[in-house]
């Protein structure tokens, strides 16, 4: 692949202000912001994806956090649910580092690239379907150009982008922790519960867990055929 294109790519989504209400409120998070970042300047924009422009792993998420990635204009940047994720991802061996707090910390990931199907901050984190098929072609184009093998994806909203974006046809297998999927093309999907509070607060997804979807991609990578 070649880095223009990714970069192409990015430089078109943080453009991007096809949904009124989503500009609306990204802008409005970033005027008001939150008390304890009242001195930062907030992004405040589409965030682009992130990550090394060769990989293999494509981790899909839901869209950004207000006072997250719209606040650091880097995905899963500066919340608890990033802290969870490149705490992970660091661990299996995807990450330099297993922090990810401002987009000039030093942060790099090695065969793997981290997106979403929205790339606005939604109100009550709850995009809407015409705003997830207007932000479609973004997530299309980077499925084009990265040379990915597996998707992992952060709960069922990815789970169904996914498919939705590889051309799945038939009846659409359910979303699962942990469940795999060989895609119509070749390469393979893998469920993993979001990172959200909910879910790491409560139990229902373990540091156990969300690892070993993540050491279960690098054995996918090893073995294409699953």
């Amino acid at each position: 692949m070649e880095l223009g294109d990714l970069e192409a790519i990015n430089h078109a989504v943080v453009a991007c202000r096809r949904c009124p209400r989503l500009v609306a409120w990204r802008e409005q998070v970033a005027r008001e912001k939150r008390a304890a970042y009242a001195d930062e300047e907030y992004w405040g924009r589409p965030v682009p994806g992130f990550g090394d422009p060769q990989a293999r792993m494509i981790v899909v998420g839901l869209a950004p956090a207000a006072h997250g990635a719209n606040r650091t204009g880097r995905m899963f940047t500066g919340d608890r649910s990033g802290d969870w994720l490149y705490a992970s991802l660091h661990r299996t061996g995807f990450a330099n580092q297993p922090t990810s707090v401002a987009r000039d910390d030093g942060l790099e990931l090695t065969d793997a690239y981290i997106t979403a199907p929205v790339r606005c901050a939604p109100p009550g984190n709850r995009p809407t379907t015409v705003e997830r098929d207007a932000c479609a072609d973004h997530l299309a184009a980077e499925f084009a150009v990265l040379p990915w093998r597996v998707a992992v994806a952060l709960g069922g909203f990815a789970w169904d982008a996914v498919l939705r974006h590889r051309g799945w046809n038939s009846r659409k297998p359910r979303f699962g922790h942990g469940t795999q999927v060989e895609l119509p093309d070749g390469r393979w999907l893998v469920g993993s519960y979001h990172v959200s509070q909910q879910n790491t607060f409560t139990g229902r997804l373990t540091e156990e867990m969300l690892d070993a979807v993540f050491l279960r991609a690098h054995e996918v990578m090893a073995d294409p055929g699953g």
